[in-house]
């Protein structure tokens, strides 16, 4: 089957999702283009990850359809990795065997995996670290890792899900800022999960709302900011504020 002509890289159409008695998602829908980064944002239980977690191919709908590059989603596949706040790397693995083992599951030679994890660890700055183990590291340094892996296979979209949560507000803002970097450097289409309104309006182009569970996309809302965000220090901005305000006022009529 050929993708369809002009297709975005991601689209969900109408997603349902139950687990048992409970329904997830109903309806959801929402479309993200090549090299576009966009957010998913909504009230705790509506649906996010479950939402994330389709688009990866991880679990299936049981109703719409998901589609990467106009192809339906069957199941995991190469043109997407997926980054979780849990870090979830290999603690008897080496920074470096953690970041080479999606390579390692392609069948890539050794040589060949080593070589571009060492770049890929050198891009997320853990250069220095790549023969220590996860329980080495600080939790910064292990999300770290956990990018590098998920950027090694030079996914066409990256699917992150609270990848931030856990670190300190110092360490966020360096990630953010190095995310930025790494996505734009890449091409890459990213479907970002976050409770952080701030963080939210501070990475995407556009940031989806969703209703309390079952959830769906209630609104849609574009971030105009410039770009680079960091050369042009939009967090002090009035339009930066202006839009946090507003994504706010959006999630308050939602409790």
């Amino acid at each position: 089957m050929a993708p369809l002509a002009g297709a975005p890289a991601v689209r969900a159409e109408k997603v349902r999702k139950d687990f048992g008695p409970v329904r997830a998602l109903e309806d959801a829908s929402f479309a993200a283009g090549e090299g576009e980064f966009v957010t998913l944002i909504g009230p705790s239980g509506c649906g996010k990850t479950t939402l994330l977690k389709i688009v990866g191919g991880l679990i299936a709908p049981d109703a719409g359809e998901v589609q990467v590059g106009g192809l339906p989603v069957r199941g995991p596949g190469p043109d997407r990795s997926l980054v979780f706040q849990d870090f979830a790397l290999l603690p008897w693995a080496t920074v470096l065997r953690n970041v080479a083992f999606g390579l390692e599951l392609r069948g890539a030679p050794r040589a060949e995996r080593e070589e571009t994890a060492r770049r890929t660890i050198a891009k997320v700055k853990l250069g220095g670290f790549e023969h220590h183990y996860p329980h080495q590291l600080s939790g910064g340094m292990q999300q770290r890792a956990g990018l590098a892996r998920a950027l090694a296979v030079h996914p066409r979209i990256l699917l992150m899900d609270e990848p931030f949560a856990s670190v300190d507000e110092q360490t966020r803002r360096l990630f953010q800022d190095d995310l930025l970097g790494l996505a734009w450097e890449e091409r890459q289409t990213v479907v970002f999960v976050t409770h952080s309104m701030e963080e939210a309006i501070y990475l995407s182009d556009r940031v989806f709302v969703m209703s309390p569970r079952p959830g769906r996309v209630i609104e849609e809302m574009p971030v105009l900011l410039p770009r680079p965000r960091a050369e042009h220090g939009v967090r002090g901005d009035l339009e930066f504020t202006r839009l946090v305000e507003r994504l706010w006022d959006s999630l308050r009529k939602l409790q």
